[in-house]
């Protein structure tokens, strides 16, 4: 999901360039058709069908609610002070219709079965500190890089897929950070410190683009791109990560998506707030500019490329007036990430848990990729995720703790007649040597050493495992069922039959996966 996001992040401003050059901007949104399409027809033939026990409790008061609410919310704040002035009766209305759908999404929610925001969630001082965080991260990021495009096409004279590629380094920035805060949080366990730095190099960022004019070189706006895009990458991982850290599992899909709806709500105010400021900004700018220039036509200026043809001596007031006008809102937005580096100050810090350690160092946490509702596969994932994230000497440390005799060759071997006899798979070699796609006769001298060691009984045509391997493995085993619930902590209350059965599925799909692959060393 990660690496998705990341491509889709640099072809999209650069497909969006494409269209409007050569296309109609129009067709930013018509490419979605035909990619809605597919993803449809490829869901309807591939996603299996499953019959559920009961009908789930869908909580439709609560989305009507929340939607009415943040619905209205946006256009008053879109609208107040441009279309309309704040005191019109139809901004006044607009308020208090939001404000009386969001206390009746709150009463709702307090009654809902299954609500799709449990306000119990809001108990906990790091959940509501994050989703504040974020609806502020949000509100500064969206806010600010919708103009970057303007100033660009304006103020530059960049075309509009020009525009797309300038953006980039910001980008890169967001990317790289949050991959490396990912690892180090991973590695250390400790988070608190990448929003704070994050809002503090954001808040930065914005100020240094507050400075960029008409005379700005190429790279210079690209360092001030990559710093705002460090800062952004700092904070929006982590914060994501924070609240599944510190969820209960049955609340892992309804935090990861509270963040990311108070993001995405924060975004839309950014937008609509900052658009405000940019339409009043510019509206006394350009007049002004267009009576210096001794334009009386309006139309004459309506887009970047008739700006750019006009002389020089009438380009540059109306350039200076944009370039103003956005210098501005990059200004406005540096109080917010100020304000966001001040409640990143009160986070409280809470030791970092198995599965969230594990998966600290996933971009597709980050941008808001929720748990799967059905507890034994999400169970499986956060199993594979830890054993995958372990470093080899933690998993040594497992064995020498054990007390086992069992090397690493002779533990393997038995592991995998075990894992195969527990869920009645075919233990001959060669079924074992084609699932791990190595030929036969590389992994027949271990099997026969273990063999001689007495752990597994039989020949290479069928395997059985021994009284003392069985102990043997019993042993390892024991051992790491320990450290795997040590790493699963987090996953709240006792889950004993549902960890039995997620290991039992795992142990199946290790086996029965690619059951077609082709015999391996037989030509």
């Amino acid at each position: 999901m990660g690496a998705v996001f990341g491509v889709t992040t640099v072809v999209g401003p650069l497909l969006g360039g494409l269209f409007t050059d050569h296309l109609s901007w129009r067709w930013a949104f018509y490419i979605n058709l035909p990619i809605g399409l597919a993803v449809v027809a490829m869901a309807s033939f591939t996603l299996p069908k499953i019959a559920t026990v009961a009908r789930p409790a869908i909580d439709y008061l609560g989305i009507v609610f929340v939607a009415i609410g943040a619905s209205l919310l946006t256009l008053a704040v879109s609208w107040g002070g441009s279309q309309y002035a704040w005191d019109s009766v139809t901004i006044i209305a607009m308020f208090a219709g939001a404000f009386v759908a969001l206390l009746l999404f709150v009463w709702f929610e307090s009654r809902a079965v299954d609500p799709i925001l449990p306000l119990r969630l809001f108990r906990g001082q790091v959940f509501s500190v994050s989703v504040v965080l974020s609806f502020i991260v949000g509100f500064a990021m969206l806010g600010a890089m919708t103009f970057l495009p303007t100033y660009l096409q304006y103020v530059q004279g960049v075309s509009a897929t020009g525009s797309g590629v300038r953006t980039l380094p910001m980008v890169v920035g967001l990317l790289g950070t949050s991959i490396a805060a990912g690892t180090i949080v991973s590695r250390t366990g400790r988070y608190k410190i990448f929003p704070i730095l994050g809002s503090l190099i954001m808040a930065g960022g914005l100020f240094l683009l507050s400075t960029i004019d008409a005379q700005t070189g190429t790279w210079t706006f690209s360092l001030y791109l990559f710093v705002l895009g460090i800062g952004i990458g700092l904070c929006m991982q982590i914060l994501t990560l924070i609240v599944q850290n510190t969820a209960e599992f049955r609340d892992l899909g309804v935090a990861t998506s509270g963040v990311t709806f108070f993001r995405t709500l924060g975004s839309s105010f950014g937008a609509s707030i900052f658009g405000t400021i940019y339409v009043n900004e510019l509206g006394g700018r350009l007049a002004r500019a267009l009576v210096q220039a001794q334009i009386h036509d309006p139309a004459a200026i309506g887009s970047p490329a008739a700006i750019h043809a006009l002389p020089l001596a009438q380009r540059t007031p109306i350039v200076n007036a944009y370039a103003e006008t956005i210098q501005r809102v990059f200004l406005y937005a540096v109080p917010v990430a100020l304000l966001a580096l001040v409640i990143s100050l009160i986070l409280r810090e809470v030791p970092l848990r198995g599965t969230a350690r594990a998966a600290a160092s996933d971009v597709g946490e980050g941008f808001a990729i929720p748990e799967n509702a059905d507890n034994v596969l999400a169970l499986q994932r956060a199993i594979v995720r830890v054993v995958r994230g372990a470093p080899p000497e933690q998993l040594r440390q497992i064995s020498e703790r054990s007390g086992t005799s069992l090397d690493t060759a002779t533990a393997w071997c038995v592991g995998q007649v075990a894992l195969r006899q527990r869920i009645d798979g075919d233990t001959a070699l060669a079924p074992i040597a084609r699932r791990y796609r190595v030929p036969a006769p590389v992994l027949a001298p271990a099997f026969s050493a273990t063999v001689a060691a007495g752990y597994l009984g039989g020949d290479e045509t069928s395997y059985a495992i021994t009284e003392s391997g069985r102990g043997e493995m019993g042993k390892l085993t024991d051992e790491f069922h320990s450290w795997l619930a040590d790493q699963l902590s987090d996953w709240g209350g006792d889950h004993d039959t549902e960890f039995r059965t997620a290991l039992q599925a795992l142990a199946r799909r290790l086996i029965d996966d690619d059951p077609a692959l082709p015999e391996v060393g037989t030509a």
